[in-house]
């Protein structure tokens, strides 16, 4: 975790336009027989934020620290126990136009479609999303899965993987052929 935050802060140029306005974090969640709630998922206290034109982690990463990141690795890892990192990005058509271009798997939930049962209960939203998503590829999990938003809630892209270095990885790689495909 420490040495994928240090290779965002290396690469934060490229990575600041695509902080969201909630911030950004990046979460790993301990092996699944261990990972039962969200203080068995490390995320970074106080996110992620933009400092000028680079990014910075606000504080260290700490067990407990995220709640809707920790809660979309929880239910992600039980479709897929191997994936236990995730990281939240601002929605952008031509990041998922790339990760596509890349060979990488996207599914998305609609939060206009989330039951009133759902929505009024404090943290399902995000479980009920990444079930929805994964449904919507016939039970293949995703790299990437993304939601439009919602009456005060932020479109958000979630790109998973095995632990916080594979997700910043194929965080960059998106973001380098963008910024490759911009030069052509």
């Amino acid at each position: 975790m420490v040495k994928a935050l240090e290779i965002i802060e290396e690469n934060s140029e490229l990575i600041n336009p695509y902080i969201p306005e909630v911030q950004m974090n990046l979460v790993e969640a301990l092996p699944l027989h261990y990972a039962k709630d969200i203080n068995d998922v490390m995320g970074v206290l106080g996110r992620i934020v933009r400092y000028g034109n680079k990014v910075k982690p606000v504080g260290p990463p700490s067990f407990g620290a995220s709640s809707h990141l920790a809660r979309a690795v929880l239910k992600i890892m039980e479709y897929k126990p191997s994936l236990r990192a995730a990281l939240n990005i601002k929605y952008d058509e031509r990041i998922l136009e790339a990760a596509r271009k890349l060979g990488l798997k996207i599914s998305f939930y609609d939060r206009r479609r989330e039951p009133p049962e759902i929505k009024i209960r404090e943290g399902a939203t995000i479980p009920w999303g990444i079930e929805e998503a994964i449904k919507r590829l016939g039970g293949e999990v995703p790299d990437i899965i993304y939601h439009l938003g919602d009456i005060g809630k932020e479109p958000m892209i979630n790109i998973f993987g095995e632990d916080s270095l594979d997700v910043v990885k194929k965080l960059l790689k998106i973001l380098r052929y963008l910024s490759e495909e911009r030069t052509r």
